[in-house]
């Protein structure tokens, strides 16, 4: 095979390209073709593990939309921020030490070999490739060292999308600027403009279109309207606008949002059920109502948990767990909920924990990323629901934990360090990431069962089909590459 591929640019972050990307990765595979997502390079604190290591959440779920196996070809450099100045590298789903140490700039010569080969090697073995960029493919300095937009695009021959965010204002001016700092031969790759998030009558946007289309010669293609509840975790960010749950609130849940918060994706679940209000806490005041408080992921444990104590969020949560309310801490909120936090190897730093459960981690070179499978022992207080319960999931951490030698022991409610929790049965902590995402898990805790995934890919495409101009779609993966 020689696959034909389909390219979604966007004017800015966050205007739209992963979730596009998604829906067009389940449009092909409907077609009867076979699909597969890229994106060259990913900067995210959102990673999901895969056959050879661990790639973007996005990827994640662009290959699940393309009924694909997710590999790490698909995304092979993950860059995860771990301070406003680092970030630690992964190449092909590894950890990459040299990588991690060299200037940004100088990153690119390493990696394009792997970047081109990675998408050679889904070429070959696919009728489509579904392509995501990066940023804007129009920051000029960066073009030079680009390794994730147009470089990408001229190397696959691929029909390009650009797509903006018409809500925020200056979508026009956002797509011609884009366009106008391109090269003439780059420009030729850019086959249609999508318009995200219109709200309204896309009638009252003429005449704008058609002069844009006279400036440029591209065609706007597709106007999609503003939908907050398709489903789709949310690759980066948190959103607090779309959190309330429709009804009357039975159960509300508070994760602490602290900055280097990761795989945050895990809890979109908790939007879709009725009667749970999920809140973004960054406050004491946002948690002081909550029923739950969930200490999420960390890039940077002990960076968060000092961010955690300057917010005078550590006693609010001391007072929650006194009160009996119910504290689950995932990874690195399971580090924190600790008594202390050791590094002889200078990798996240040392510190004290939160206290609330009799445990020390100690942060090792190794990093732990694995799927998961397993099943819960007898579990007491706020969360008994879950006793006996079998669990899917995964992990990714560098760090174990264990016993704290000089003090009463934690209950093991996972096997093989997975999982603890205290004496009064209201504070859990877990390695296991997913959770919130494993059916009998939901079942059990709320009574009811999310949306699935597969329902959530086929509306992402029911939804593209609806609002793109005809034959479109199809035109994309027609005729001979140029």
């Amino acid at each position: 095979m020689s696959a034909r591929c389909v390219m979604v640019l966007g004017t800015t972050s966050g205007s739209g390209k992963s979730w596009l990307a998604t829906a067009l990765c389940r449009w092909y595979a409907r077609q009867g073709l076979k699909v597969a997502p890229f994106k060259a390079q990913n900067m995210s604190n959102n990673a999901r593990v895969v056959a050879g290591g661990e790639i973007g959440s996005a990827q994640y779920f662009q290959a699940l939309a393309a009924r694909a196996e997710p590999h790490v070809r698909m995304n092979p450099l993950l860059l995860k921020p771990e301070h406003d100045t680092r970030s630690q590298v992964v190449l092909l789903g590894q950890v990459d030490d040299f990588l991690s140490r060299l200037p940004w700039q100088e990153r690119g010569a390493q990696v394009w070999p792997v970047v081109a080969r990675s998408l050679d090697e889904l070429r070959d073995t696919h009728d489509v490739v579904v392509i995501e960029g990066a940023g804007s493919p129009a920051e000029i300095n960066l073009m030079a060292s680009d390794i994730v937009n147009l470089r990408v695009a001229q190397h696959a021959r691929a029909r390009c999308l650009l797509v903006t965010d018409i809500d925020r204002g200056g979508a026009f001016a956002h797509l011609y600027g884009t366009w106008a700092l391109l090269e003439e031969h780059q420009r030729k790759l850019i086959r249609g403009f999508v318009l995200n998030r219109f709200r309204g009558d896309a009638a009252l946007l003429e005449p704008g279109p058609r002069m844009l289309q006279d400036l440029t010669g591209i065609p706007t293609v597709a106007t999609l309207p503003m939908w907050w509840r398709h489903g789709l975790p949310e690759e980066d960010g948190v959103f607090d606008e779309r959190t309330l749950t429709p009804g009357a609130v039975r159960k509300t849940v508070a994760v602490v949002a602290y900055p280097r918060i990761s795989n945050l994706d895990e809890f979109q679940p908790l939007k879709n059920i009725p009667g749970v209000r999920l809140v973004w806490a960054r406050s004491p005041a946002d948690v002081a109502q909550a029923d739950w408080i969930i200490l999420p992921g960390s890039k940077h444990t002990t960076g968060d948990l000092a961010w955690l104590r300057a917010q005078g969020l550590d006693r609010a949560i001391a007072r929650h767990a006194q009160q009996g309310r119910a504290v689950l801490g995932v990874c690195g909120g399971l580090q924190m909920l600790g008594e202390a936090l050791i590094d002889t190897q200078r990798i996240d730093g040392n510190g004290p924990g939160l206290g609330l459960l009799p445990l020390v981690t100690v942060f090792e070179p190794d990093k732990t990323v694995r799927r998961t499978q397993a099943r819960f022992g007898k579990i007491d207080g706020e969360w008994a629901a879950l006793s006996g319960v079998d669990v899917q999931g995964y992990e990714i951490h560098q760090g174990r934990t264990s016993q704290h030698a000089g003090m009463a022991a934690a209950r093991a409610v996972l096997p093989q360090g997975l999982g603890w929790q205290n004496d009064g049965g209201n504070v859990l902590g877990l390695y296991l990431h997913g959770l919130f995402e494993d059916p009998l898990a939901l079942r059990a805790l709320f009574g009811v069962a999310a949306p699935t995934l597969e329902s959530v890919f086929d509306g992402l495409a029911d939804f593209i089909e609806r609002h793109f101009e005809p034959g479109v779609l199809p035109d994309l993966i027609g005729g001979a590459p140029e």
